[in-house]
């Protein structure tokens, strides 16, 4: 039985990282909040910064989605692992540069929230601090510093 409701959990945080994703993906800002827990934390590594809090996560998405994502030309998934409380995805990201394409490695880990299932607590990230930045935009600076 523990298996099945590992299994079940598992299926669960998949859909819900998915889904996430999906909406992330077609710039639905909304619809990607939905997807966050009431306190979230985003953390970026390894350059070692962190945010908190709704406002902070809108913010950040708001500036993904209006633009990171329109300088994007290509990406592709390098590989995934799920748990019940986790799904990683690594990514290969291709951004139009000034000298031509720029390509990154990201790995994202989206935290299933244990206080609200079907939300996400945050998320993780790790990546060059030349596209970290990129994607955070002008809330870089602002960022809390941590310690691995």
């Amino acid at each position: 039985m523990a298996e099945h409701e590992s299994e079940a959990a598992r299926s669960a945080m998949r859909e819900l990282g998915m889904r996430h994703a999906m909406l992330e993906g077609q710039g639905d800002l909304e619809g990607t909040m939905d997807t966050v827990g009431d306190e979230p934390i985003y953390e970026f590594w390894p350059a070692g910064r962190r945010m908190m809090g709704r406002n902070a996560v809108r913010d950040y998405y708001r500036h993904l989605i209006d633009e990171f994502m329109p300088r994007q030309t290509g990406y592709s998934m390098i590989a995934e692992t799920l748990s019940a409380d986790a799904l990683s995805q690594e990514y290969m990201i291709e951004l139009e540069g000034e000298e031509g394409p720029q390509r990154y490695r990201v790995l994202g880990i989206l935290i299933a929230d244990p206080e609200r299932p079907g939300r996400l607590q945050g998320e993780r990230i790790w990546g060059d601090e030349a596209v970290l930045r990129l994607m955070v935009g002008p809330s870089w600076d602002g960022l809390e510093k941590i310690d691995g």
